[in-house]
Formats: structure tokens, C-alpha cells, sequence
């Protein structure tokens, strides 16, 4: 698929970019800055509060968007369905010309069904995520989506692989790379700025781990959340551990009378994208099961152990930024070895290219959506000639 060098003004409104969480936003921020008044942002409400989602709104620069109503805190098939309905409503009063949405949530798929129901070309940012676990929802939703979607942008030369591999036509698979480099790049703060965060904090650049812990394997499994809260409770006997803490995930360990494993950390309240981005800069390790930090790290160039049971995102692996470890011990072990490597190791990272490409992804997906608007017709025209 060629990629336009240039695009063209789109109409006002016209392409929906569809979203429900908090890491949809971060990524898909500078794609709609780029589209300005071309993108119609609709919220589902998945992940919506004003403390959260509202202050990722305001933090990113991004315009209100159109919320759905009866969303959030409803079981997969209930938000799912929910929010096909009111995305149906809504493109047919309004219909878009193209349809966006990223990764592999309950609002990305609401979006995908709804383009498709209402015969709107779709564009799938982040196609091709494979972990092969079909345990894990998120595994159905990236399969489906990109059996929907009419232009597939593919952060990765492994990910256009998997979509061949499943009979897609390569015609209509772009290797864009990740939007989630610019992202970073716009969203990190300055260094005076860090400096100035890390004294408020007490802390010393490369001497403290910061961790996330809020996947459903590990929360909503009382051994799982015990096996992961040990292991950090043990860390902060060396360094000072660090745990912006999920609102459902602080529930979870109260629930199951795991507060006394809270206590060694330094638990903080959720973080906005910018902090939370200066903080792991100058960590000397982070711990998490967040899909997106596993590739922040890559363009952070520091060091982090995937506490999951699998990971579609191995990139991060093979270039030596992150390992996959399962809750327990092997947590522990882990983050020895890494901090084990101290500056060398942080030096080894910092001059190794983030696998996921460089900070053009936003150009390259507008200029995508430029030739679909102009020529509905266009991916089938890529499809017969692939």
C-alpha cells in the first residue's frame, strides 16, 4: 500500500475516530491534532470520569468529545452493545466518511461493527497485535477488528506478517509504525521540569522502580495480586517502589486483605500521561502488565518486566527492553537482573531504536485516510492490485 507524501485538507467532520479508554487517547492524540477539524471524536465512555479520562482530555490538547451514555462499569457484551447503538445513532444522523479506531478495546470494536453495519470504510490503527492467547479478550477484539477494517496500519513488519499470515489481502496493510513514539515525544515533560517532579517526589534519577498493576488477571485473582504485591513489597527494601494506584486495583488488594503488602510502597494517586511519562524516564527499572508502557519504555529506553501471561506486543522482548514473567518469584528475579546491569544497562537501552519506527505514524495514517476519503473505493483498488 503506497502512503500519500502529502495530505490534503479534509472535510470538517468527517472522519469519526472512535475511542473509550485512557490509552486510546494518549495514542491517538496526535492523529487528531493532525486531523483537526476533520476529526469527530466520540467517546464511548469505557473509561470515562472527569479526574481521568477529562484530565487526559484537557492534558492532550484534545477537543470535547462526543460521550456515549451507559457504558462504563457494564460487563464486555453490555458495553459493547450499548455502544453500537449509540454509535449507529449517531452515524446515522451524522455519517462519516471514514471510520478510526485504535488497538483492541470493547469501544474499538463497538466502532469497527458500526462502520461496518452502516458500510463506512474503517481504518484499524495498530493492526495485527497478535498474543495467540485466546484467553484474553483483547485477542477476539484485534482478530475481529481487522477482518473488518477496509486499511490496516500496522506498527510493525511482524504485525503485517500476522495479517498476511491470516489470508488479509497485503493490499490493504500499511506499515505505518507506532503513533505512540510521537506521543511520548509531545507528552514528555522537559528536563527542569522532571528534575523539579522527582524533588517533589524525594527521588534520585535512576535509583527507584516505578510499577502498574491493573489487567484483570492480576487484580481480580486474590493469589495473582498477592504474588505481584509481595514481590514489589520485597523490592522496596532495596529502592523505593513506586505504584500509582488503579482505583480498582486499591479495592481489590483491600478486599482481599492485602493491605499490609501496600504499606512498604509508595502508593500515589493516578497519574496524568506527563508525569507518568517523567517518572519512567528516570526510573531505574518499571514493573507493570500495561500494554502501552511496554512500548513507552522502548522510546524511553528503559528497562521493564511484563507481569502477564502473554503479550502481543514481543517486539519490546526481542530488543532486549522488557521480559515476560508470570506473578511470583520470578517477578523478584527478574528485577534483580535487570537493575543488576545499572548504568551499562540504561546506556544499552537509551542508544537502541524503539522498534515500533520513528514519530511519522500520525502523517502517514492522515495521509492514508486523505486517499480513502477522496476515493471510497480506494482500498479495493488496493486489494486487486496486491
Amino acid at each position: 500500500m503506497s502512503v500519500s507524501p502529502t495530505a490534503h485538507r479534509l472535510p470538517a467532520g468527517s472522519v469519526a475516530v472512535v475511542l473509550g479508554t485512557r490509552p486510546e487517547l494518549v495514542k491517538l492524540a496526535p492523529l487528531v491534532r493532525l486531523l483537526g477539524d476533520a476529526a469527530r471524536l466520540i467517546h464511548t465512555g469505557q473509561h470515562y470520569d472527569d479526574s481521568l479520562s477529562g484530565r487526559f482530555l484537557a492534558e492532550l490538547g484534545l477537543p470535547e468529545p462526543i460521550l456515549l451514555d451507559g457504558v462504563g462499569g457494564q460487563a464486555r457484551a453490555v458495553q459493547i452493545s450499548v455502544a453500537l447503538a449509540g454509535l449507529d445513532t449517531e452515524f446515522a444522523a451524522r455519517p462519516p466518511r471514514a471510520v478510526v479506531v485504535q488497538g483492541d478495546t470493547n469501544a474499538a470494536l463497538s466502532g469497527a461493527l458500526a462502520a461496518n453495519a452502516r458500510d463506512i470504510p474503517l481504518v484499524h490503527i495498530e493492526a495485527g497485535l497478535r498474543s495467540h492467547d485466546r484467553a484474553m479478550p483483547e485477542e477476539h477484539n484485534r482478530v475481529l477488528i481487522d477482518r473488518l477494517a477496509d486499511v490496516l496500519c500496522a506498527a510493525t513488519e511482524d504485525n503485517r506478517a500476522h495479517l498476511v499470515a491470516e489470508s488479509i489481502p497485503d493490499g490493504r496493510i500499511a506499515v505505518t509504525g507506532n503513533t505512540v513514539v510521537a506521543a511520548v515525544a509531545d507528552a514528555l515533560p522537559g528536563p527542569a521540569e522532571r528534575a523539579a517532579l522527582l524533588a517533589a517526589h524525594g527521588l534520585t534519577p535512576d535509583a527507584y522502580v516505578l510499577a502498574t498493576v491493573h489487567r484483570p488477571e492480576n487484580t481480580d485473582d486474590p493469589a495473582a495480586l498477592r504474588a505481584v504485591l509481595t514481590e514489589l513489597a520485597a523490592l522496596a527494601g532495596r529502592l523505593p517502589v513506586l505504584v500509582p494506584l488503579h482505583p480498582r486495583t486499591r479495592a481489590r488488594a483491600e478486599a482481599a486483605g492485602l493491605g499490609h503488602l501496600l504499606a512498604p510502597l509508595t502508593a500515589l494517586p493516578p497519574l496524568g500521561h506527563g508525569e507518568f511519562l517523567a517518572l519512567a524516564r528516570h526510573a531505574a527499572l518499571l514493573v507493570s502488565d500495561s500494554g502501552g508502557v511496554q512500548e513507552e519504555v522502548t522510546v524511553l529506553g528503559r528497562p521493564l518486566v511484563v507481569v502477564r501471561r502473554s503479550t502481543e506486543r514481543p517486539e519490546a522482548m526481542a530488543a532486549g527492553f522488557a521480559e515476560l514473567v508470570a506473578p511470583g518469584p520470578e517477578i523478584g528475579r527478574a528485577a534483580r537482573r535487570r537493575l543488576a546491569e545499572g548504568r551499562d544497562g540504561l546506556r544499552r537501552l537509551a542508544a537502541t531504536p524503539s522498534p515500533f519506527g520513528d514519530a511519522r505514524a500520525a502523517q502517514r495514517i492522515v495521509a492514508l485516510l486523505t486517499d480513502l476519503v477522496a476515493d471510497p473505493g480506494h482500498a479495493d483498488h488496493l486489494s486487486a492490485a496486491a
